[in-house]
């Protein structure tokens, strides 16, 4: 049956079922009755819920006959709220059913009106803004979710067409529903005993041949990166397969086959699900955010920055981000970058400062000679003067700055969007750090490989010349700021799970273990992998 047939389907049969039933909605303005009496009684511990019935003068939007369409639309999303990676039982849509069923009073019919409400809200506020707290999970989250004022949601829903309402629910992007078909196929290829065995070995290299290459030949088969075929040597057909799956999983694609990549062709269905379950979330979270139509996408794990015009990357460039220690990953957040600065200096953030610094002071009062120390007054420190043994971090009196110069920490364009955090994107001396496959080196700030390539795009839309804009500011060696005429949403976001451009799904490690705690805290509230049948 389709979506329609099944929708009439159940709002034919409640319709049958209140008409026995004769629900009919209390008049406006009635005394107090037994229903009115229930809905307070069951709306008692829900403020919101409450509040909701009293400025209608309780009024159903369930329970009467005129309430038909409502009652079926609902119970129509819940039959697929898991597709959404969504626990159907927190939402008990069978026990609402049953409880229809069950109604043979006005106090019992008030109870239920109160369930739905509450059912609904819950449903409402987790396909739309997510089931978690991102801060409660994880403190490198900082997020700000757009939660719907559960008065206004239940408000909006009476006065609109309830299937259309209930729709525009979830993200309604192109992404969140690549990913709802990823979950479909992930969990069908664990309900059929997943990939295959895994490959036992440490190495495989074109040429090779043996059991492990006749497993790693059919794991990648039936994760599609390999076309049929009975080869038990590592040919050139295997190597240009794991070429794909390592750019897919944002390994160093040499067509070998080697511990990293082993290790990431052994994982399973159920683990990439995991990562996928956590990507809706993340994107519920995001709902009702504008990206921009200019916008700049810092994914962490996969360590790239975007520019993104009108849903298109427009420039891309490696990043470096904050190392795995828990004062140095580098948090989730939007802001709007406002400008740029050329030939910066670098204010040493104080937590750098004194757990980096001080104690190299400490040994040699001379150690660090490029970094200026600044006391209260704003002069230059004499460090011969000053006994730096003294001080401990809660009393290191002195600001640090390191002025512009081609080895600044900063490189030599830095570009702002203040933030609470201090965080920023920055250029870098350390090119090195570059070229390696797992770049998490900075103190939470995130470096740009191609620093002046970024701000070309950047100046694009405000000169003609903005390449000559950038080095003529650039050559005279003073520290410059250049705004942005437009404002720009910068968004840091954690994605292990993505579809590329052609919807093809990508994964990334899950760099500071982010993802599995939140997973931790989806499966605690119900969430399961493969949902149960029947």
């Amino acid at each position: 049956m389709t979506n329609t047939g099944t929708l009439r389907g159940v709002t034919l049969s409640l319709l049958v079922s209140f008409s026995a039933l004769m629900l009919a909605a209390p008049p406006a303005g009635a005394a107090v009755t037994a229903y009115v009496q229930s809905v307070a009684e069951a709306a008692s511990d829900d403020a919101a819920v409450a509040a909701f019935y009293r400025e209608r003068e309780f009024q159903p939007i369930w329970t009467s006959k005129a309430d038909a369409a409502r009652r079926a639309a609902f119970f129509h999303a819940l039959e697929s709220v898991e597709t959404h990676g969504l626990p159907a039982a927190r939402y008990d849509a069978a026990g609402l059913r049953a409880a229809f069923e069950a109604t043979r009073s006005e106090r019992d019919r008030g109870r239920l009106e109160v369930a739905m409400s509450k059912a609904f809200l819950a449903y409402a506020r987790d396909i739309g803004t997510g089931m978690l707290d991102p801060a409660s999970v994880d403190d490198g989250i900082k997020r700000e979710v757009l939660r719907r004022d559960p008065v206004e949601t239940l408000r909006a829903f009476a006065a609109s067409d309830p299937a259309a309402f209930l729709r525009a629910l979830p993200p309604q992007s192109q992404t969140y529903a690549q990913l709802r078909k990823a979950r479909i196929d992930l969990v069908r290829a664990a309900e059929r005993g997943g990939w295959g065995p895994i490959v036992s070995a440490g190495k495989l290299e074109p040429g090779a041949s043996g059991p492990a290459v006749v497993a790693l030949r059919d794991r990648l088969m039936a994760m599609g990166y390999l076309p049929r075929t009975a080869t038990q040597t590592y040919d050139a057909a295997i190597q240009k397969a794991v070429q794909l799956f390592q750019i897919d999983n944002g390994l160093i694609a040499d067509g070998i086959a080697g511990q990293g990549t082993l290790d990431e062709i052994n994982r399973g269905p159920e683990q990439r699900l995991q990562a996928v379950l956590v990507a809706l979330e993340r994107l519920r979270w995001m709902n009702g955010f504008e990206l921009g139509d200019r916008h700049i996408w810092v994914n962490l794990p996969e360590f790239t920055a975007r520019i993104v015009d009108d849903g298109k990357v427009t420039f891309e460039t490696i990043t470096v981000v904050g190392m795995n220690q828990h004062d140095r990953r580098s948090p989730e957040f939007s802001d709007e970058m406002e400008h740029m600065v050329v030939n910066p200096t670098w204010n040493v953030p104080r937590s750098i400062a004194v757990r980096d610094y001080l104690p190299k002071l400490q040994q040699n009062p001379n150690a660090a000679g490029y970094m200026r120390l600044i006391d209260a007054s704003g002069r230059v420190v004499d460090r011969n003067a000053v006994d730096f043994t003294q001080f401990t971090p809660a009393t290191f009196p002195f600001d640090m700055k390191q002025p512009p110069s081609n080895s600044n920490a900063l490189g030599l364009v830095k570009f702002m969007f203040p933030n609470r955090h201090n965080i920023y994107l920055h250029d870098t001396p350390s090119k090195n750090l570059f070229e390696r496959e797992v770049r998490a080196y900075s103190s939470g700030c995130i470096r740009l490989g191609q620093p002046f390539e970024f701000a070309y795009q950047l100046l694009e839309r405000q000169s003609a010349d903005p390449r000559g804009l950038f080095h003529s500011t650039l050559d005279s060696g003073r520290e410059t700021m250049i705004e942005l005429e437009r404002h720009i949403p910068v968004h840091i976001v954690y994605f292990t799970a993505w579809p590329d451009a052609k919807g093809r799904m990508t994964y990334r490690r899950d760099l500071y273990g982010r993802d599995g705690r939140i997973f931790d805290a989806l499966a605690a509230a119900g969430v399961s992998l493969v949902p149960p049948r029947g």
